[in-house]
């Protein structure tokens, strides 16, 4: 897997901080920016992360180049609706030798790899022969959710935040669960602030709401704003 944070919002910290600031000011838009310290955007920004107050995160953005990863993982990728999405297309490039994923369950067991290596091959043969007499579009239905893929993926700060807070979790699956921890470490180089408490609610609240499917890490709530409910 490679992840590289290819772009983002200048100042994305600062940003969010200016935003924030016109809520609570009646400073102007033109001079947001303006008498704002390092010390008075932290002090906003952990204002804002710890009440919920989400919305200025909405105004940064965060691009990322992602390969190596499967086709399964971009299809639980996509579910995060609000982001913006490139994938390179099975259409018009095509898998005459594709790359694949294997888990580690499987590489780990020398009987389970060989069968998976061995169901690899016979895919690959028949979409080689496929593409020869039909369109790569109409071939590709053969290819399997291992095959490697390559994405470029734009998200504002406040939909990270609901993406680590879901795929960093240990419950989620292993490959995105990587993927997820990957870009949360490289936002975390640029905006620390912002993301200091992004992350699964057993890291940020010290509880988890996956009832009875809890890993155990920490206790279980009924619900989201009840802490009443801890078990």
């Amino acid at each position: 897997m490679m992840v590289k944070l290819l772009n983002h919002t200048p100042n994305p910290e600062r940003t969010v901080a200016a935003a924030a600031r016109l809520c609570y000011s009646a400073t102007g838009a033109a001079g947001l920016f303006e008498g704002m310290t390092d010390e008075q955007v932290a002090k906003l920004l952990k204002h804002l992360v710890q009440s919920g107050h989400e919305s200025p995160t909405e105004h940064v953005t965060f691009t990322f180049a992602i390969e190596g990863v499967s086709r399964s993982l971009s299809h639980q990728l996509v579910r995060h609706r609000i982001a913006s999405y490139s994938q390179q297309s099975q259409r018009y490039v095509r898998e005459e030798q594709f790359d694949f994923i294997i888990p580690p369950s499987i590489s780990d067991k020398p009987a389970a790899k060989d069968k998976f290596l061995e169901t690899m091959a016979t895919i690959q043969q028949a979409y080689n022969e496929l593409v020869e007499v039909v369109p790569a579009e109409d071939a590709r239905y053969v290819l399997p959710n291992a095959c490697e893929t390559k994405l470029v993926a734009t998200f504002n700060c406040r939909s990270l935040y609901n993406l680590f807070c879901l795929r960093c979790c240990h419950r989620a699956q292993w490959e995105i669960r990587a993927l997820a921890c990957e870009m949360r470490k490289l936002v975390r180089e640029v905006a620390p602030v912002l993301f200091a408490l992004a992350g699964p609610s057993c890291e940020t609240e010290g509880v988890c709401y996956e009832g009875r499917f809890s890993c155990g890490r920490a206790p279980t709530v009924s619900h989201r704003g009840s802490g009443s409910g801890v078990k």
